[in-house]
């Protein structure tokens, strides 16, 4: 790097400058001899032991070198790459003098104590990044570096692969790795590509099994999909299907996501042992369930946090109560306040039908404080549902727009509807990703589950594509029924917002429509 004038100095090194201020920083450039940007942080530390400068100075031109240069490098990522690698701009410093929070606005004076300090470019944003390294970040980095097999290294050290597994995922998630590309991703041809069409919304990270693991349930609603009588599975035949989902994972280049759901899954028998197990596999977890008492939220919480908890209300008071049973709804805003004081991400989830459309913005103003999010999904006519309404299709993109609208100064308000899209696209807003992150995820980014092992593309309707006790998870999910399912309708082929939308299945074949060759019959596209 060539020698550069004093105020690009300055840039460079900006808390070196602030933290001395201006005039002291002048006379030490001058006592340099105006030093190029390269050799600032070498001739610091040479000239240390005879000039009254902060003994963290050295240090910490060294650490704001690093930032430039990496800010300056070309993130080049190997795409043939065959396993996880370190990010090639990354920067491990060791330090005596906590740093990190000095590089930054507003110039904290450093502590002395040692550090280890990753700089980096985020392989995503490209944004330069610094931070102190956490125990799991150097055991992520040194599993890959070394090439460490998990299996063996989680064995001599007696703990969970999972534990392994995780601070890789980390990691990734911090962009401090680069993970390799998921093999779960939309080939179809016929997605148009689009400005507003993120990579992210083509290709799946995560693979979800939305697990029914019992239908025994503590409530009575009026709108459940499905009462059948189906025979539990056991724990072994759990913890093979959790096997599966870990060899599908490696396969196919994702990470394992558990989403634990009945019935109510707290009374399955073996719901806390099918948890341990899930979590020591590495797996993220999550909960669809109903309030439970404060007892089992902690035991579930010593084996591993969920990323959210979700459970239902179906509108205000009165009716939630009607369609859920007496004291419900108080019973739901308590377990909420719970889930707060246990620091647990609570999701609220409504079935949107023609008698509790009017509800549902008033219920969102009544949940803020209360709930982490809120989303809805149309109700899908099937199982005791089919005796209840959907509003009229004009009525709906009338509250849709609404419900948009009010998003904007209510954060409790999510959005999983993928006809939302169709409104972003009027307003020329960047799409969200859809009911499941890539439009319609049915038997794309996730399967449901149910007790005897029966997997379906959607858990909102019949889907049928197999079933985990007796096929493997590539076998179901690279068959013709999944692959019918994924490939959705065939009338939404010219539209530009296919890869986050596609409209609702359920909601299709719930109304007598093929889904084949059907659109949503609420698209207004």
């Amino acid at each position: 790097m060539p020698n550069l004038n004093t105020n690009y100095l300055e840039e460079v090194y900006p808390s070196c400058f602030h933290l001395l201020g201006e005039n002291a920083w002048n006379r030490l450039i001058v006592l340099l001899d105006t030093p190029s940007i390269q050799s600032f942080p070498d001739i610091l530390e040479e000239k240390n032991k005879n000039y009254p400068f902060p003994n963290y100075l050295p240090t910490l031109a060294r650490l704001e070198l690093t930032r430039e240069e990496i800010s300056q490098s070309i993130l080049d990522l190997d795409e043939d790459r065959e396993s996880t690698e370190l990010n090639p701009a990354l920067e491990l410093i060791h330090s005596d003098w906590k740093l990190v929070e000095t590089v930054n606005p507003p110039y904290k004076i450093p502590e002395k104590r040692e550090e280890y300090i990753l700089v980096w470019k985020h392989p995503e944003s490209m944004k330069i990044r610094t931070a102190a390294a956490t125990d799991q970040d150097l055991l992520a980095l040194k599993l890959v570096s070394e090439e460490v097999n998990l299996e063996s290294a989680a064995r001599e050290q007696n703990v969970p692969v999972g534990n392994l597994i995780r601070a890789i995922h980390q990691a990734e998630n911090k962009g401090i790795l680069i993970p390799l590309s998921s093999k779960i991703r939309r080939d179809n041809p016929i997605l148009k590509s689009t400005e507003k069409i993120k990579d992210s919304h083509l290709a799946s990270r995560y693979f979800t099994l939305q697990w029914h693991i019992t239908h025994a349930c503590d409530l009575n609603c009026r709108h459940c999909y499905d009462r059948s009588n189906r025979s539990p599975l056991t724990l072994d035949q759990g913890l093979k299907i959790l096997d599966d989902l870990s060899g599908f994972s490696k396969d196919n280049r994702v990470r394992g996501h558990v989403c634990f759901t009945g019935g109510n899954p707290f009374l399955y028998p073996k719901f806390f042992e099918l948890y341990q197990a899930a979590a020591d596999r590495g797996f993220s977890t999550s909960i669809l369930g109903n309030p439970v008492s404060r007892e089992k939220i902690e035991k579930l919480l010593a084996i591993q946090m969920p990323t959210y908890y979700q459970t239902s209300l179906e509108g205000l008071p009165e009716h939630n109560d009607f369609m859920r049973g007496k004291g419900h709804f108080t019973s739901v805003v308590e377990f909420l306040g719970l889930l707060r004081d246990l620091k647990v991400s609570s999701a609220i989830m409504l079935t949107l039908t023609k008698d509790n459309i009017d509800q549902i913005l008033p219920l969102v103003e009544r949940l803020r404080g209360h709930a982490n999010s809120f989303t809805f999904n149309r109700l899908s006519p099937v199982g005791e549902g089919a005796d209840l309404l959907l509003p009229e299709p004009d009525a709906y993109q009338v509250f849709l727009r609404e419900y948009v609208e009010a998003a904007k100064t209510n954060r409790v308000i999510g959005f999983k509807d993928n006809l939302i899209n169709l409104i972003r696209e009027e307003k020329d807003e960047p799409f969200f990703g859809g009911c499941t992150g890539f439009g319609c995820g049915a038997a794309f980014s996730f399967f449901a589950v149910l007790p005897d092992g029966e997997t379906h593309a959607c858990r909102k309707f019949p889907s049928p594509i197999g079933n985990l006790l007796t096929q493997s998870l590539n076998e179901i999910y690279h068959s013709k029924e999944s692959k019918r399912y994924r490939r959705g309708s065939a009338a939404c082929d010219d539209c530009d917002l296919r890869a986050v939308c596609g409209g609702c299945l359920a909601i299709t074949d719930g109304l007598g429509k093929d889904f084949e060759k059907e659109r949503d019959p609420f698209c207004w596209h």
